[in-house]
């Protein structure tokens, strides 16, 4: 993983929310959801912000305490199987100079870091079967209630 590489949200295909620091994404075509909390939500929202691998291997050493090793491997390792479940996707590069932004992190002498803890993306299947018959996966784009057709090749 390059440190300049950037990852965004693999939009319409996936919805999340953040609701009081967990963060609950849902994969709308195969109907599976997922949770992340703490450090997980933390890597979430830099994703969400399309900052650069690096930037956000600096960002948790920032607001963590932990060997810093093992922080870039816990957090290549999420960063690889949220693109293993086509949650995120890699962004090109040029595209994410012009939009990305950063929120800065600041730490001070007052300010106790976190303990770092190795994040966990849990996922649910339990809904699944729920979340496919949704009949918003068999319209049109231009949405409900005009159904899709299929047309035979």
């Amino acid at each position: 993983m390059l440190v300049s590489e950037s990852f965004i949200i693999n939009s319409p295909k996936v919805v999340h929310e953040t609701i009081d620091g967990e963060v609950v994404i849902i994969n709308l075509e195969e109907g599976t959801y997922y949770s992340l909390v703490k450090v997980g939500a933390d890597i979430w929202n830099a994703v969400e912000r399309r900052i650069s691998f690096g930037d956000l291997i600096e960002e948790i050493q920032m607001r963590y305490s932990g060997d810093k090793e093992e922080i870039e491997e816990s957090v290549k390792a999420l960063i690889k199987e949220l693109q293993q479940e086509e949650l995120i996707i890699s962004n090109d590069v040029s595209s994410t100079q012009e939009n990305s932004f950063s929120v800065e992190i600041k730490t001070s002498d007052n300010l106790e870091k976190i303990k770092f803890e190795i994040p966990k993306l849990e996922k649910y299947t339990d809904m699944q079967d729920l979340l496919l018959l949704d009949p918003i996966h068999e319209v049109e784009e231009t949405g409900w209630p005009k159904a899709k057709v299929e047309v035979a090749e």
